[in-house]
Formats: C-alpha cells, structure tokens, sequence
C-alpha cells in the first residue's frame, strides 16, 4: 500500500480520507493534483484546517505496484485493505470520507464494515452497489481490454462516451471538421484521450479498476447501520451512476435515518461534471463541512 499525505500533521486536525476514481491516484492536492480546485490552501477542503489523506487502490500503478491476478479482487477487498491501512497508521476515527465514482463505491464498503468509522460521508456521482447499465457498459470495456490492437486506447475512447453525454459533446464539437487531420475535431478528441491514457497509465491498471467498478455489491440492508452523516452527491445527466438510482438508495435510507441528504449537480456534462463543475461542488461541499 501507498499514501500521500497533505496539509496538517497526522493527529494535529481532523482528517479527512480521499477516495480516488477509476484513473485517480493518492495525488489529490498541490500543482499536479487532480482536485487541487477543491483541496488545497483556502480551498473548500482547506489544508490549513484538515489533514487529508489518500491511499492508492494496490494495483494502480501510481505506485509502480500492479496485481496480475486482478479479478481476484473485490472492491470489498480493497475497502478491507484501507481499513487496515487506518490501522497501520493508527487512526481510529475520520472526520470525513470523500470519493468519486468508484472511491465513493469503496467507501461505502467501508463505512458498511466499519460503520462508526466517519463523522461525515460524501460519496460524489456514485452509489452503493453496480447497477445493471454500468456493469453492461464495463463488460463492454472488458471486451475491449482483452482485445489485441490498441486496447486501452479503444476502452477509453468508449469510456470517455459514458462520461460525457451527447449534449455535451455536441454542444463542444459541433461537427467542426479538422482538416489538417482530415477527421472531425470530436474524433481528434476522443483519440487525444485514448492516446493521453495510453502513455500515463497500464493496461493490467485499467482492467483492475474496471473490474472493481463491474463489482461494486454492498449489503443493502446494512447501509442504515453506518453512523456518519451521509450526503449522496448525484450529476443530473450521469450516464454512469444515474442520479434516478442515487436518489433512490436517498429516499430508502431516510425512511430509517435523519442524517441522510442528497444534492445533485446540474451540468450537460454528466458523469465527468464532479471533475468539471468546481463551482457546484464546491458550494455543496462547503455547506456540508
């Protein structure tokens, strides 16, 4: 296991635990870092006023470190192995658990294996388990990672269509045509992205992380024994994790809990929004810490 570590001293503040999505790393904060427009020095998650802290999911690469056996891991798992990483580094409480997408799917896990672990619980444009749609297009970026020519280069070409939503791609592009490059500026894109991914991250990395998104299975009957205060942060236009299935587990859980809220982004940029529309995020953010 790796982590970073950014802001106050380990025990000087409250802490604040970061959970990073399917491409993410422990990297969260500072120049290069990947929600820098929401930590940092007088940010909403201020580094002045929080320690934060952020594992890399084993296997990510970030880290050098990849698993050959991927599918032998479950995002349970991974919750199991951060919680004994809290151990390792002797915390026993956290003032928040923060994740997007899949780090959101694996604090659920947490939180429903040790339920009184967190204060505060902000699980952003995810839910509890893998529904149905998500699982259908993760098969899809399996079969596209186990092929022969470019693999990661074509998943994440797919992916980037499951992130974004038709109006927001033509909305952009609109047919514009390259013709330097003889194809649309929207083609130009979409292979500028399965290329960028292609030269920072690994094969064996990507058909991990998919396969944890594929697997995310939480107990639902358990979520009502998690003690934190628990805001559900859905994107209107999600193609990923509809904000329909997150408002959904909203309403099953208040019908047993009080301290449940839900807030949802508006965007035409779906499931990509919690890493576009800093304004939103950050105001929901703010009023919840």
């Amino acid at each position: 296991m790796s982590y970073q570590l950014f802001g106050k001293d380990l025990f000087s503040a409250p802490i604040i635990l970061v959970n990073h999505a399917l491409t993410g790393n422990s990297d969260v904060s500072g120049e290069k870092g990947w929600w820098k427009k929401l930590i940092g020095e007088n940010q909403v998650i201020d580094t002045e006023k929080y320690t934060v802290l952020c594992f890399n999911i084993p296997g990510n690469g970030y880290d050098d470190f990849l698993i050959d056996h991927y599918e032998d891991f479950t995002p349970s798992d991974i919750a199991n192995i951060f919680l004994q990483g809290l151990e390792v580094l002797n915390i026993k409480s956290l003032h928040a658990i923060i994740g997007g997408s899949l780090g959101g799917g694996i604090g659920w896990e947490m939180l429903v294996q040790h339920p009184t672990l967190a204060e505060i619980f902000i699980p952003i444009a995810c839910d509890f388990k893998t529904h149905d749609w998500l699982h259908a297009q993760c098969l899809v970026q399996k079969y596209l990672l186990n092929g022969n020519d470019e693999p990661l280069q074509k998943a994440r070409i797919h992916a980037m269509l499951c992130y974004r939503t038709p109006e927001s791609l033509n909305d952009r592009f609109q047919n514009k045509y390259n013709q330097q490059k003889q194809r649309l500026e929207s083609e130009d894109w979409l292979i500028y992205h399965g290329n960028a991914l292609n030269e920072r991250f690994s094969l064996k990395s990507y058909k991990l992380m998919n396969h944890l998104l594929m697997n995310i299975n939480v107990d639902e009957t358990q979520l009502e024994k998690i003690h934190a205060r628990m805001h559900m942060i859905s994107v209107d236009t999600d193609l990923f994790f509809p904000a329909s299935e997150i408002r959904m587990c909203f309403e099953k859980l208040k019908e047993k809990k009080e301290n449940v809220f839900y807030h949802e982004i508006t965007s035409i940029h779906g499931h990509d929004a919690f890493l576009m529309e800093y304004e939103q995020l950050n105001n929901i953010i703010k009023n919840i810490l």
